[in-house]
């Protein structure tokens, strides 16, 4: 396992790309609404990325998969891919957007309530979004990668819901995909030791009924095997001398 230690000129074009990621989820926010469609959703965080912020969605033809975004609704866990599904009051959808802005990626997600939200929907997406916060604080010099996954997994099996343990967060920067792998469960003081510099994602996956999920023929679609709601949330982050700096920030979205 190689992981890469950022410079300063690296970690500032990583905040430029990490804040551009969060400003498109700013913007399509008002869009998410009864009626639409996750290919619409799609069409326009595409125009915002290229004419906007003049950088790539990083999703678009990577490895084959065919949107600029991923739109996850209700049972699907990740890797939903925006076409003519129509949303609904009641439902939750998870938009995940990375973009390439100078070479340099910034990858970052969230839920999002289709109208009220039901008690299971405001439930799986609070406990996903407190799990991803408490993995989150675990991050500071010295600790482990073992220590963040402890953390995000004891919190979601408290609240009786399971981590989704076949996908994970990951290395980025100037590639989508890096060293290491961030995973969302295990026990503390294992796996890499974090040092500043290091950059990655945290973005646990959390259903609201058994962990087990399947692959859908599409290839990409990931779904709960019971049907159970699941909610994921993601941020970018480096390792910095005395903690963490969260690099998919904005003035109306933090931690």
């Amino acid at each position: 396992m190689t992981i890469s230690i950022k410079s300063p000129q690296e970690l500032e074009k990583m905040r430029i790309a990490g804040r551009l990621a969060a400003q498109v989820l700013d913007m399509i926010g008002p869009h998410v609404v009864p009626g639409v469609t996750t290919e619409e959703l799609d069409r326009i965080c595409h125009e915002f990325i290229v004419n906007e912020h003049h950088a790539t969605p990083a999703p678009l033809n990577y490895r084959g998969f065919p949107k600029s975004i991923c739109t996850s609704v209700n049972h699907v866990v990740c890797h939903g891919i925006p076409g003519p599904k129509v949303l609904k009051k009641g439902d939750i959808v998870n938009i995940d957007i990375t973009v390439i802005k100078d070479g340099w990626h910034g990858d970052t997600s969230r839920m999002f309530h289709i109208g009220p939200p039901t008690v299971k929907g405001k439930r799986i997406c609070d406990v996903a979004y407190e799990s991803m916060k408490r993995g989150i604080e675990q991050v500071r010099p010295g600790a482990t990668l073992g220590d963040v996954a402890h953390a995000i997994q004891s919190y979601a099996e408290s609240q009786h819901c399971s981590i989704v343990r076949e996908y994970c967060g990951h290395g980025i920067g100037s590639n989508f995909h890096e060293d290491p792998q961030v995973l969302h469960y295990g026990k503390p003081g294992t796996g890499p030791m974090l040092q500043p510099g290091m950059t990655f994602t945290i973005e646990p996956m959390v259903n609201l009924g058994r962990r087990h999920v399947k692959l859908l023929n599409d290839e990409w679609t990931v779904v709960t095997k019971d049907h159970s709601l699941s909610a994921q949330w993601e941020h970018t982050l480096a390792v910095t001398d005395d903690g963490f700096e969260l690099f998919t920030i904005t003035d109306h979205w933090t931690l």
